[in-house]
């Protein structure tokens, strides 16, 4: 009888995993759209619909009018590249998630996203006494290395101090991400401190993250990375669904979780990297998108991770939205819209398991 009731249960969050999937894809289109219609410029649906048909069947007679511009510089790459940064920040704290085995890992939480970002401002400070005679190009693909190599060495420190003996300790792990954290925020602080004028301005505007900087170069070096850490995710479901029961029984179920592990970690840094380096900083993304997936369709990260990817490129196209109007002609730093709704999100996460989580 328990066989008979358990059937029925596994295949309705297998159906309700596919909808969402199919719910979610609908969701991130219709943000799509909406995001290349809105905006202080005034720009109406039937004008952008005008301007893609023309462009979709040949005819460039807009191209150089204001509405052309709008549209294809600056509304179309500032989308593409939220929906980009959205689902790296999602899948990468799902991935977080899985590997720490606990809905509080988050790279911004633990730190990843602060080893990032001082990579990146190292560029934006130092970058015209380092790399002043190269031209602009290789300037941009500097932020996302740097960015890379400081989010990577991050989260390798992070696992090697929070796992001893194959068992990773969830207090450990928080603890150490919040002293790497106030590391990487401290090393920061003294290069804007040491900034100029222009600098500075760059780095404040940056810290709290924003989209107003996107353009075609930076969507063309930031896809490749990205789309590689997406086509990694059906190659991780099944091992992180293992590393839930644990290390020990993950390998007795044939998963090489040393493998595991390190395409994990890399995979993590390389798309918190390439978000912070043409984003900025912007926190709870990894968080609040996995745990509420979690709660919807269930942990298996087969359906998790894809559903993650289209929830976050959803979300911050959303947020990015908000924005644009909140405060127009102005724009908010979006992050300040992703802590608003990501922090009281935390903190309820927190008081629901404060029997649970034992630090």
């Amino acid at each position: 009888m328990t066989m008979s009731l358990s059937m029925p249960v596994a295949g309705d969050r297998r159906s309700r995993a596919q909808l969402a999937i199919v719910v979610l894809g609908v969701l991130l289109l219709a943000t799509m759209i909406g995001s290349l219609c809105v905006g202080p410029s005034g720009l109406s649906t039937g004008e952008v619909g005008q301007l893609i048909a023309d462009a979709l069947a040949g005819r460039f007679d807009a191209v150089g009018s204001t509405s052309h511009v709008i549209l294809f510089d600056i509304r179309i790459p500032r989308t593409l590249l939220g929906a980009l940064v959205g689902a790296s920040l999602a899948v990468a704290g799902a991935m977080m998630q899985g590997l720490f085995r606990n809905p509080l890992a988050d790279p911004g939480l633990v730190g990843v996203s602060s080893g990032a970002a001082l990579g990146a401002v190292l560029v934006i400070v130092l970058g015209s006494a380092l790399i002043a005679p190269i031209t602009g190009i290789v300037r941009i693909g500097a932020l996302p290395i740097a960015a890379f190599v400081g989010g990577f060495a991050t989260t390798l420190t992070l696992y090697g101090i929070a796992t001893r003996e194959g068992r990773t300790s969830v207090g450990t792990m928080l603890l150490a991400g919040i002293a790497l954290g106030a590391l990487a925020a401290a090393l920061t602080s003294y290069l804007v401190f040491r900034s100029d004028d222009l600098q500075l301005r760059e780095l404040t505007f940056w810290s709290m993250g924003s989209l107003g900087g996107a353009t075609w170069p930076k969507i063309l070096i930031a896809t490749p990375p990205i789309i590689a850490v997406l086509a990694l995710m059906p190659f991780c479901a099944r091992g992180l669904d293992a590393l839930v029961l644990g290390e020990s029984e993950a390998r007795h179920l044939g998963i090489d979780t040393q493998r595991l592990k390190s395409i994990v970690i890399f995979a993590t840094a390389l798309a918190v990297g390439v978000a912070v380096a043409f984003a900025g900083v912007i926190g709870f993304v990894g968080i609040v998108v996995p745990h509420v997936l979690r709660l919807a369709i269930g942990p298996e990260h087969r359906t998790l991770l894809p559903a993650s990817a289209l929830l976050g490129a959803a979300l911050l196209i959303a947020a990015d939205m908000v924005c644009r109007v909140i405060v127009a002609p102005a724009e908010l730093p979006i992050g300040i819209v992703t802590a608003t709704i990501g922090a009281p999100f935390f903190l309820s996460i927190l008081l629901r398991k404060r029997g649970v989580v034992d630090l």
